[in-house]
């Protein structure tokens, strides 16, 4: 006569094996959850740290600088003619001719404002965070 108790050590055998690499792949997973964590934090330091560092440089560089004075001047400029009667048109007649004008000279244009302001000043003044 068989022992019917005989089966439970393969069993047990069996359903441990298979607990044990579960338990293994579970570990692993959330290792590799760690590890991708760790290397994403990483990163995002060393971009606040640049950043921090770009913004300080640009501030020490711009310190005897008027660029920024003169562009803020030249920007204000249409601002303060919509305001003055008889000099609308100007202001309209100004916007029309820009917008006729190529797309490289626009663009060239962003970047020398970008590079006066920084970047991330440029950047969150178009409406986009960084």
């Amino acid at each position: 006569m068989i022992n019917p108790l005989s089966f439970l050590g393969p069993v047990a055998n069996l359903a441990g094996t298979w607990l044990e690499g579960h338990v293994a792949t579970k570990k692993a997973k959330v290792e590799a959850n760690i590890v991708k964590i760790k290397s994403e934090a990483t990163i995002k330091e060393k971009v606040a740290t640049g950043e921090i560092s770009w913004d300080i440089e640009q501030a020490k560089a711009s310190a005897h600088s008027f660029k920024d004075e003169i562009l803020t001047i030249i920007y204000s400029i249409p601002l303060v003619l919509a305001f003055v009667p008889g000099c609308e048109d100007i202001v309209k007649r100004g916007f029309a001719v820009l917008d006729e004008c190529p797309d490289w000279y626009k663009l060239s244009l962003g970047v020398i404002i970008s590079a006066s302001f920084g970047m991330r000043g440029a950047s969150k003044f178009m409406g986009r965070k960084k």
